[in-house]
């Protein structure tokens, strides 16, 4: 029998071989988490490396909860937030495929609520030049405002309105700018979208994504209402205050009422889903792999490509080097590197991040619970790269 530490090596290398990816450096991971973890920055963190198709490296490290010093599993599930809107844009195209809707299908077609919007221009309103189309509501370019109308202000801490009710005070808020020219973030235009998911599937919008998308995958801790069994596996929730992490009661997201989302009425599909690195890792594979993974098909190649496109031009989006496809960032030029031009993926509130590379064919997942600070995703996206062998 061989010596287990020459067994480890040899796993090692064959998964070196699979992957293309250095095992070594893969480890630099953890041991930089660490580091933040004993700097206090955060309290713990679960990262995860796919290439080719094989998870090359998963790790958990630190805590729950720093004061009771917890240790965080792999399996711990984080809330996403708006890491959530990419999932509602594919529920979106799936419809496109069955033929039920069109990328440039006004808005209007499919919830009449939004006829006769307008267009706020100093204290003026006027009736735009173009109405909002789906395609904006994924690109982020119709003109809707970010947040909801002050009528509805408290939603996002007391989701006590169903999401139709929502969207219907949506569509009479003014629109903040001519559709198409501009391109602001809008957690109401993704409102919409999955308004139009709910109404053109047939069902509440959380059981399409449930019954179309995560039981097929196998996605088994993925969810907008997660069970009480489940609670415990998630994570304390902080935001960095003075370069510290605070425990972040202030948001009812966080660590108060709706952390839960005990009682809600909103499933939130702006920033809704709580899930673990596993699970997103075969939402993730099931993209590369052109739209299908274990003989389930999803997606058609086709709809991938084009919500992976850069659609916004010359228009100022989300940071050097990037821009926006159908509702995520896609780096268009070298100034997203290490990034490969073409790589597209999405952040949450909290602090998740995630990255699709087609051209390297790889995958990273970094998922922690503290708003604030992007030190440690840097370093995780810079160490993934590094351990690139071919």
């Amino acid at each position: 029998m061989l010596p287990r530490f020459l067994v480890s090596l040899l796993i090692a290398a064959a998964l070196n071989a699979q992957t293309g990816l250095d095992s070594g450096r893969l480890a630099r991971i953890p041991a930089r988490m660490k580091e933040f973890v004993d700097a206090g920055t955060m309290a713990g963190s679960v990262t995860l490396v796919a290439r080719h198709g094989k998870v090359a490296a998963l790790h958990a490290t630190g805590y729950t909860d720093i004061e009771t010093k917890q240790p965080i599993k792999t399996d711990a599930i984080f809330q996403l937030h708006s890491m959530t809107k990419p999932v509602v844009a594919m529920a979106a195209m799936m419809l496109a495929e069955e033929g039920k809707l069109a990328l440039n299908d006004p808005v209007e077609k499919h919830l009449p609520e939004f006829r006769g919007q307008r267009l706020l221009v100093g204290e003026t309103l006027k009736r735009p030049a173009r109405r909002i189309t789906v395609r904006d509501l994924m690109m982020h370019t119709s003109g809707l405002p970010l947040n909801p109308p002050a009528g509805i202000g408290e939603l996002h801490g007391a989701l006590h309105k169903t999401l139709a009710e929502v969207v219907l005070v949506i569509s009479q808020a003014p629109l903040e700018f001519e559709p198409g020219t501009k391109w602001q973030y809008s957690n109401t235009g993704i409102a919409s979208l999955a308004r139009i998911v709910e109404v053109l599937g047939g069902m509440p919008f959380e059981q399409f994504l449930e019954k179309r998308i995560f039981a097929p995958l196998g996605m088994k801790d993925t969810f907008i209402y997660p069970p009480k069994e489940k609670w415990g596996r998630m994570p304390t929730a902080y935001i960095l205050k003075d370069g510290k992490p605070l425990k972040y009661t202030a948001d009812p997201l966080g660590e108060g009422a709706m952390k839960f989302r005990d009682g809600a009425k909103y499933p939130l599909p702006e920033g809704g889903l709580y899930s673990t690195a596993s699970d997103l890792f075969l939402l993730y594979q099931m993209l590369l792999n052109g739209g299908q993974l274990n003989g389930v098909r999803i997606l058609s190649k086709h709809s991938i490509e084009t919500m992976t496109q850069v659609g916004t031009g010359d228009l100022s989006t989300n940071g050097p080097g990037m821009g926006y496809g159908l509702a995520w960032a896609v780096a268009k030029d070298g100034a997203a590197a290490p990034l490969s031009i073409g790589t597209y993926g999405h952040g949450g509130r909290y602090g998740t991040y995630c990255f699709i590379d087609p051209k390297k064919d790889l995958i990273g997942i970094f998922m922690i619970h503290r708003e604030g600070g992007s030190d440690e995703r840097n370093a995780f996206v810079n160490i993934a790269y590094s351990a690139l062998v071919d």
